[in-house]
């Protein structure tokens, strides 16, 4: 019983920090950014240049597949500092929102060991003008368009078809 009122305390500290603004969650580094020595977030030119060209190559058609092999024919290292590129970090970094300058958090709730996506399950907050933005609203709304309408696509395109 103490690790589950634990647990819930400290959901609720983290839940508090949200609210008030105060969260370290807020200031958590990603690919294009680092850390200045305040805590705030600043852009990484380097690394920003990567993360546009990423943005640009998708909404331009290009799979995911073949924007790692893009990178890795440029000898950009993953986020992970890997020479190789995986799909799942790419369609992740095109899915942050950090990129236009906005942090959302709760995004994931945890129940028991199980971490789900969080639609409206519990309060979602999100902080504007919390760093610089790398992409523009414009494009990072033209991706995440661009995003659904291959997935629905996909879906269009399976079907089930029996062998016998």
């Amino acid at each position: 019983m103490k690790s589950f009122q634990k647990s819930e305390s400290i959901k609720a500290g983290l839940r508090k920090s949200f609210q008030d603004g105060s969260s370290k969650m807020a200031r958590r580094r990603c690919y294009g950014y680092q850390t200045a020595p305040d805590g705030t977030l600043v852009i990484d030119p380097q690394e920003a240049e990567i993360v546009i060209w990423i943005f640009q190559q998708y909404k331009a058609g290009k799979s995911l597949g073949k924007i790692a092999v893009g990178l890795e024919k440029q000898g950009i290292l993953s986020p992970a500092g890997k020479t190789k590129w995986n799909r799942e970090a790419i369609d992740k970094l095109l899915s942050n929102e950090k990129y236009t300058g906005r942090v959302l958090l709760q995004k994931t709730v945890s129940t028991s060991a199980v971490q789900i996506k969080n639609d409206g399950l519990i309060n979602r907050y999100l902080y504007t003008d919390s760093h610089e933005a790398i992409i523009s609203d414009e494009l990072f709304e033209a991706v995440q368009q661009e995003k659904c309408s291959r997935s629905k696509r996909l879906e269009e395109g399976l079907s089930m078809t029996r062998g016998f």
